[in-house]
């Protein structure tokens, strides 16, 4: 906050919090001075176990001298009563839409809790758990046979976003990604493999400014030739040189986040 304090936010829900957590981290994002500490309540599906945090709740906002923010989906309406009411600035996510989404579909909802997220769909479940399976069996080109089976495939330098970005597009999109990381094999001969540009239609290559290459790397190597700036520089020149030639689609993993990129991939395809 302005005055340098910290401020309790609570992402609360009678299911995982989820939601409220993606929700609530997306309205704290534009607050960027503020200093906020997390503290997560998922479960809060009775109306004991919502006394007990609004009692402290109460406890908090008498410690440190201002209310708590609370980020909630809380379709029960007693418990939602009894947050609502609590020592906390309150907001439930729900609320705030139900009734213009009665009106659009005229329509009752159905006020169930973790329909979001929950194994109400196991079809569904089932298809993501294989999507996720998927992304880890294909990761860092260990299937190149395997590549006819993906939605997507990454392509890039090694810690260029590769795996953490498939692993999103498999998770929320539901979506079989694979990625292949260009060895030093590679840029001696001077081009992809044939398997991979046999698919190249559905290819995306990842770029990555070398100075932040070079601090990955130097994270995970420390001090050593792989982490030089030297040979990032190197590495990303040689592999940017081969997506222009085969005309490949180059996103920037140094200005977009994983969920950017993500989004961006999907909206391509």
């Amino acid at each position: 906050m302005k005055d340098g304090k910290t401020r309790s936010v609570y992402f609360v829900s009678e299911s995982t919090g989820i939601t409220a957590e993606a929700y609530g981290h997306s309205l704290l994002s534009q607050f960027g001075d503020a200093r906020f500490t997390i503290r997560y309540s998922p479960f809060i599906n009775t109306r004991d176990k919502a006394q007990a945090l609004a009692d402290e709740l109460a406890h908090r906002a008498e410690a440190e001298g201002r209310k708590p923010i609370v980020f909630a989906t809380m379709l029960d309406e007693e418990i939602n009563a009894i947050l609502k009411y609590a020592q906390c600035n309150y907001f439930e996510l729900f609320d705030r839409f139900m009734s213009d989404l009665i009106e659009a579909t005229g329509m009752e909802p159905s006020r169930q809790a973790g329909m979001s997220h929950g194994l109400v769909n196991l079809e569904n479940y089932e298809a993501r758990i294989e999507t996720i399976n998927y992304a880890l069996n294909n990761d860092d080109g260990m299937r190149l046979n395997k590549f006819d089976q993906a939605d997507v495939i990454l392509i890039g330098v090694s810690r260029s976003g590769k795996t953490p970005t498939c692993l999103y597009l498999a998770l929320h999109f539901g979506m079989r990604a694979a990625n292949y990381p260009i060895t030093e094999e590679d840029f001696e001969v001077g081009d992809l493999p044939d398997e991979l540009l046999e698919h190249k239609d559905k290819v995306f290559a990842l770029t990555i400014e070398p100075e932040r290459l070079a601090a990955i790397r130097e994270l995970r190597r420390p001090d050593s030739d792989y982490a030089s700036l030297r040979r990032c520089i190197k590495e990303v020149q040689m592999a940017q040189d081969m997506f222009h030639r085969h005309g490949m689609t180059v996103l920037d993993s140094t200005t977009h986040s994983i969920e950017e990129l993500a989004s961006l991939i999907k909206k391509s395809l």
